[in-house]
């Protein structure tokens, strides 16, 4: 017989092994589910929290299924933290029978309703891809905040003034990428990639955003799309297309391939970070170099002459 990830849970919680463990001077034990919302639980807490990302560099948060480390980690944890909005579809009912237990907070479900864009892919239900537009992400900023004071009440000005200051980066970002992506030619501004992830960014910046697959990348894409596709990039004369470091890149190939066919020379203008950041310890494994490395490698491939080392003259050589 097969046990329900809610059983599995109650079996973990009960077992004398995953006692909570007494964290340095107190330190809040945090989980976070993305990188990205680990990155503004760590700029917002400081040194009172532990924050821990369940999923690291190029790991696909639309499928991922939770270990059982990662069950224990949770378990114990004083807070845990996710994006919702089904972005982590296959934890979805365990985060809910866990939340019986731990505080759990959606933080990108704090975007108002109106704010949200449909969810080409499930009937009823939101682009969960909210990080893509700073000021949009400011929202989770705030529920991040809210949640961690209500853990830490003592803390809240601490936390408060951490959280403004980490979205005034953000405005920052968001007047880089106004920058920089309003030099891209008006004809060029379209992006294609592996998977519909860059819809906010769109609306944000005035982009004609397509996906080979729809919002989650457990949707398929058939031949019928890839064709139309190619299609698309031979009939507009589209030049670049851009992989995506946490997505397979079979179905981009497979346009580049099909445009040759017809005789027009499509390149790979990059690979953007979607759904996961970079690599632990470098800036690009931060939310600001991330989106930073985005603006920058996007509108370098489309046109624009944009400063080699981004905004803050931080981003790796050869972008």
């Amino acid at each position: 017989m097969t046990l329900s990830r809610r059983h599995v849970l109650a079996g973990l919680v009960a077992s004398p092994l995953l006692a909570k463990p007494v964290w340095a001077a107190g330190m809040l034990n945090v989980i976070a589910t993305t990188g990205m919302i680990a990155d503004a639980a760590r700029a917002i807490a400081g040194d009172q929290a532990e924050v821990r990302a369940l999923m690291g560099p190029g790991t696909d948060p639309h499928g991922y299924r939770q270990t059982r480390s990662d069950i224990a980690a949770m378990a114990r944890a004083d807070l845990v933290l996710y994006n919702g909005l089904y972005l982590e579809a296959q934890l979805e009912e365990f985060l809910e029978g866990l939340a019986s237990r731990v505080p759990v907070v959606a933080v990108a479900e704090a975007l108002p309703k109106a704010r949200q864009r449909a969810h080409e892919d499930y009937e009823g239900r939101s682009d969960p891809h909210i990080w893509m537009a700073p000021l949009l992400w400011k929202s989770a900023v705030m529920a991040t905040r809210d949640a961690l004071i209500a853990q830490r009440p003592e803390s809240a000005q601490v936390f408060t003034a951490n959280a403004d200051a980490y979205m005034a980066e953000l405005d920052g970002l968001h007047g880089y990428a106004l920058e920089q992506l309003g030099k891209v030619p008006d004809a060029a501004r379209v992006l294609i990639s592996a998977h519909d992830a860059f819809g906010y960014f769109g609306q944000e910046y005035g982009f004609e955003v397509m996906g080979i697959q729809g919002i989650s990348t457990e949707s398929e894409a058939g031949l019928q799309r890839i064709g139309e596709m190619v299609d698309l990039l031979v009939s507009r004369n589209i030049k670049a297309v851009f992989v995506e470091s946490s997505v397979s890149d079979r179905n981009i190939r497979a346009l580049i391939e099909g445009a040759a066919a017809q005789g027009h020379e499509v390149k790979i203008g990059g690979e953007l970070f979607s759904d996961a950041m970079g690599e632990p310890g470098t800036y690009e494994g931060t939310y600001l170099g991330m989106f930073d490395h985005n603006i920058t490698t996007l509108a370098g491939a489309l046109g624009a002459d944009v400063p080699p080392g981004g905004m803050a003259g931080k981003l790796k050589a050869g972008g």
